[in-house]
């Protein structure tokens, strides 16, 4: 009878141990569970889908830091395409400028008021030349703020008569402002000023 006992005893030991064990299964289980739906859910949110020719395109989104050495490099070129692509009309020269005005502080609206006082913007107009220009590199400092740059690109004049190519050297500071239509990278320059900017090829 005490033998029964005994094994009854061990019985429900083993039960209980099995019990334990098994809700420390289910509990883990579900707490995985949990971690793995999160990470889904998290995953689902920065997935972007944009409709393009009536395609659904599957885009993922990112954290700015990851990419702000390639927005500032964007940044740095929109601006200099619109400060230096003019063309011999008054209407292009202005919209062109605008543009670059509206990525960048005074520094560059004093430059452009220095050059329309030399008569830069007229002589371009008055002898039908364009003007282009082509980013060759530019340097970053991400290390301080506001984040420094310093810009490499070469200019083209190009006359009815000849093509000038003008070496240009440019520096400033990035700070961050809001996003908008006129500014989508969301940076300001800073201190904008001129380097060099030396013929390579005279005519």
């Amino acid at each position: 009878m005490f033998t029964q006992f005994k094994n009854i005893d061990t019985a429900f030991s083993h039960i209980k141990r099995f019990s334990v064990f098994l809700m420390m299964f289910c509990v883990g289980l579900s707490g995985f569970a949990i971690y793995k739906s999160y990470e889904g859910i998290k995953a689902a949110e920065n997935r972007i889908y944009i409709l393009a020719n009536g395609k659904a395109i599957e885009a993922f989104a990112a954290e700015r830091k990851d990419n702000i050495g390639v927005e500032i490099r964007d940044h740095v070129k929109m601006f200099h395409h619109y400060f230096f692509t003019l063309d011999p009309d008054e209407k292009v020269i202005q919209r062109n400028i605008a543009g670059a005005l509206n990525l960048a502080d005074q520094s560059a609206k004093k430059a452009y008021d220095n050059l329309k006082e030399q008569g830069f913007y007229s002589n371009l107009i008055a002898g039908n030349i364009s003007q282009e220009i082509q980013i060759d590199s530019t340097q970053l400092d991400l290390n301080q703020y506001p984040f420094y740059f310093r810009c490499y690109a070469t200019q083209k004049l190009i006359r009815s008569s000849s093509t000038v190519l003008r070496k240009l050297v440019t520096q400033g500071y990035l700070r961050n402002v809001s996003r908008s239509d006129n500014n989508p990278h969301g940076f300001l320059i800073l201190k904008w000023e001129t380097i060099s900017n030396q013929d390579l090829i005279k005519p």
